[in-house]
């Protein structure tokens, strides 16, 4: 049914239990695990300064810990998971990964945003799950 699981991670709890669910999905269904990490430097274009060089190795610095983290985890319950971090703007960064790994499922973690800032940002997982052509799991 799921041969390629994607998981979107960004260390955060709600994506740590999608975590753990894509690896109990990829050793059901024997598939291929992918967890990705997006470095979304658009938040600083959108207010109008350059990021600080500091600041986005910073972020990229904390995206690949979390991937590796999430490879060891992987690993320690028998799974082979390839890690990446991306940059670019979350969502479309999934669903393009998406699309070019062949994901038959994206797991990805609710942020749980109040209603008021959802309703003014919208959220990564509320897009994702809108523009996705494959099922998505959104992990609580």
């Amino acid at each position: 049914m799921f041969d390629v699981i994607l998981v979107a991670y960004d260390g955060s709890e709600n994506s740590k239990r999608a975590l753990d669910l894509g690896i109990d999905l990829a050793k059901k269904y024997s598939a291929k695990l992918y967890v990705i990490e997006a470095v979304d430097v658009t938040v600083f274009e959108n207010v109008g300064i350059l990021p600080p060089l500091s600041a986005v190795e910073d972020m990229e610095k904390k995206a690949k810990k979390d991937i590796d983290q999430a490879i060891q985890l992987a690993s320690n319950n028998g799974v082979q998971a390839k890690g990446e971090v991306l940059e670019g703007e979350p969502s479309e960064s999934i669903l393009g990964y998406s699309k070019e790994v062949n994901a038959s499922i994206i797991v990805i973690g609710s942020r749980g945003l109040s209603r008021f800032r959802k309703a003014l940002l919208g959220s990564v997982s509320t897009r994702v799950l809108n523009e996705s052509r494959v099922p998505v799991m959104i992990v609580k």
